[in-house]
Parts: structure tokens; sequence; C-alpha cells
């Protein structure tokens, strides 16, 4: 018998179901909070306030990760704030480029109406005819974009909930790593942004 055809007929429906899965949705919100709420924990944490448990409540309430409260819980809420805050705007505009990229693809003839594009259609991609510029924008940037962002949200997540977890709660183990990852997944982020920010 056949165990391929099984795992890959799985896998096939993962990748199709997990855009509309609620797990992917909270590491979305995930996403687009921990910069906001990391830019509130520095102050907070400064002025002795409940930074850690803000960033702690975060983690827990939407990746689902409990994290105890360490001993000196302010030093490393300041710690994780502040070291936190280039992988978070790096997320930050990953998730709202990559999501609005979706609905900007798959509603491709509407571009015109947003000031977006010429509607002259023979030029774009999958011209010159109206239907071939459409489909390869609605199945290449729609639903490709679709089907990659909540991978894209798995990872960074996994790397914000590691950081977390190595900064926020009471052992530091792999803390360094952490760090050392998020700095070079940030000065990635960074340099992938400018031809990225040309394009616009």
């Amino acid at each position: 018998m056949n165990t391929a055809r099984p795992v890959l007929v799985r896998g096939l429906r993962t990748v199709l179901t997990e855009p509309f899965r609620r797990d992917t949705w909270r590491r979305v919100g995930y996403l687009l909070l921990a910069l906001p709420v990391g830019l509130l924990a520095v102050p907070l944490a400064l002025l002795g306030g409940p930074a850690g448990r803000l960033q702690r409540g975060l983690v827990a309430r939407l990746l689902g990760r409990r994290i105890e409260e360490p001993a000196g819980g302010r030093l490393a809420a300041l710690a994780h704030a502040v070291l936190a805050l280039p992988l978070d705007a790096v997320a930050l505009v990953t998730t709202v480029y990559g999501w609005s990229l979706v609905p900007l693809n798959l509603g491709w003839p509407l571009r015109p109406l947003l000031g977006m594009g010429t509607g002259d259609y023979a030029e774009d991609w999958g011209g010159p005819t109206f239907a071939g510029a459409w489909a390869l924008h609605a199945l290449g940037g729609g639903v490709g974009f679709l089907l990659l962002m909540p991978w894209i949200g798995r990872g960074l997540t996994a790397l914000q909930a590691r950081l977390a977890v190595g900064l926020l709660g009471p052992r530091r183990i792999g803390a360094g790593r952490a760090v050392l990852l998020a700095a070079l997944v940030a000065v990635v982020g960074a340099v992938v942004a400018v031809p990225v920010a040309h394009q616009l």
C-alpha cells in the first residue's frame, strides 16, 4: 500500500485550509499588536509599570504560550521590549504588506478606482488581454499570498515567542540565540524592504 498519498493529501489539505484557521488569525493579531505593545512597554518598564505582564499576556492570549513571571520582572520586560522592537517592526510591515496583496490582486480590475495603475492591462503582467492579466494577478498574487502568508506568520511568531520565553521567563535559556536570530531577521527584513518600497 502506498503511504505517500495520504500524507500528500493531508499536507495539501493543511496548506489550503491554513488561511482560514482561527490560529492563523490569532498569529496575525499578534504580528499586528506586538510593535505597539512593545512601544508601550518601554516607558511602562522604565516607570515600574506592568510591562512584563502586558507582554506575557499578549503572548499567552494570541500565541497560546504561558510564560511564568521572572524574579527581575521590570528589567526583563524592558530588555524584551527593546530587543524585540526591530523584529516586531519587520513582522508588522511584512504582515500588512503580504496580506494586503491578497485583496489587491484578487480585485485587480478595481485598482484604477483606488488610484493604482492606469487601467491599461496590455502592459501588465499576464497581458495583453484583460483575462490574462487578471488571472495572473489573482492566482499569483492573490491566491499565492493567501496560501503563503500563514506560513510566514508561523515563522515570525515562532521566533517572537522564543524571544519572549527567553527574555520574559524565569530561566534565560536560549535567549542569546533568539536575540541573534531576531536581529538577523530584522536586518534581512530591512534590506528586503528597500526594493519593495521602491516598487510601491
